[in-house]
């Protein structure tokens, strides 16, 4: 952060007005006493002045030019850095309301219930600890909960909320009924195969529905030659059935202990892009790529990259810190206001390097 001492000389804050850049940044504005003001602006003078320039007197807009002691910055090269930048001073300011202050919102997940005896999937906004698999993030509650209803449509999982207490007296309901689910409630499986169907479930969301779209399509395929053309067309359609499925799916959503991606961003340094890791759903923090030359030659991009990624480890965080830097991740994603690319890496060992090379010099030349 730039610091610049005012103390109420006014003469020495108008001098600093004229100074501060008008660019984007994140600020605090510190009075005698009590809290900062925190906010983040596109043009940092303007704001400034329009805080701090004196005003006639009375005026309903806010002025803290008699109250001000230290002005704090910190410019940002993108709408993403300013978010994050923000999300960090708020959390160390104002540590018991920061979520409030920020409206920082916990995007959806679809949680397959792992430690219950009869698993279930529901949709929820918070994340904890194993035995559970999370789905997402999600744009929207309402998108997750489509989702979880076009999945379960693919297998035989229970879709009601009680505990269990199974009793062949149990009056079941109408997915039972409708051979839509196992009915564990009657007794009429036990718990080792309702739990074979769970896992049937959690392997197709872990892997983005691969797990069942190969299955499907090498029954396919071996029915197609042995000329069973009638059965062979039935596994297309269910084949289609879970591509339809699929397509339900956020662009961003998937098992978050496989979420791996970097989000390539503009830096405001000119031959510079800003690299934000996550691995495993875990945020790796940024990296600030440059093009600069060593000793008088290039460095190949490639190289570098590899180099960086490399020293990419899931940091030590606590799950709220993953489930905020993930609420923050979606909010960019999902956003209007969305600057540079986001790269997905569906295994970490096979990073796409010439996609994200890609993406970089896109970035970097203002073509994202």
């Amino acid at each position: 952060m730039i610091a610049i001492e005012i103390g109420g000389n006014l003469d020495a804050l108008d001098a600093a007005l004229a100074q501060v850049p008008n660019v984007p940044a994140v600020f605090l504005l510190w009075p005698r006493e009590g809290e900062p003001y925190l906010a983040r602006t596109a043009l940092l003078r303007r704001r400034l002045r329009r805080l701090l320039a004196p005003r006639p007197q009375p005026s309903r807009l806010l002025n803290l030019r008699h109250a001000v002691q230290r002005i704090e910055y910190e410019p940002a090269g993108s709408a993403f850095e300013s978010t994050v930048l923000l999300y960090e001073l708020a959390r160390r300011h104002f540590p018991s309301r920061y979520l409030e202050r920020l409206r920082l919102r916990m995007p959806p997940y679809v949680k397959i219930i792992l430690q219950n005896p009869f698993p279930r999937t529901t949709v929820t906004t918070h994340l904890s600890r194993p035995p559970a698999l999370f789905y997402g993030p999600f744009r929207a509650r309402s998108t997750a909960e489509r989702f979880q209803a076009q999945a379960l449509d693919l297998f035989q999982v229970r879709r009601c909320q009680e505990d269990l207490e199974p009793s062949p007296s149990h009056p079941g309901c109408i997915y039972g009924e409708m051979g839509m689910c196992l009915r564990p409630c009657q007794q009429v499986v036990g718990p080792e195969e309702y739990q074979g169907e769970v896992a049937r479930l959690a392997e197709f969301l872990s892997t983005g529905g691969r797990s069942l779209l190969d299955a499907i399509g090498r029954s396919r395929d071996r029915l197609s030659e042995a000329l069973e053309f009638e059965e062979a067309a039935r596994q297309h359609r269910r084949y289609e059935k879970v591509r339809e499925v699929l397509e339900w799916s956020d662009e961003l959503a998937c098992d978050i202990d496989r979420l791996h991606g970097v989000a390539v961003t503009p830096s405001l340094e000119p031959s510079a892009v800003e690299l934000w890791i996550v691995r495993a759903g875990w945020w790796l923090g940024r990296r600030r790529l440059g093009f600069e030359m060593e000793e008088g030659r290039s460095v190949s991009l490639d190289r570098r990259l590899r180099e960086l990624l490399a020293e990419a480890e899931p940091p030590r965080a606590s799950l709220r810190e993953r489930q905020e830097y993930l609420a923050l991740l979606a909010r960019w994603f999902y956003s209007s206001w969305r600057q540079g690319e986001w790269i997905a890496i569906r295994e970490w060992e096979r990073i796409p390097w010439r996609k994200l090379v890609n993406a970089i010099s896109r970035v970097a030349h203002g073509t994202a």
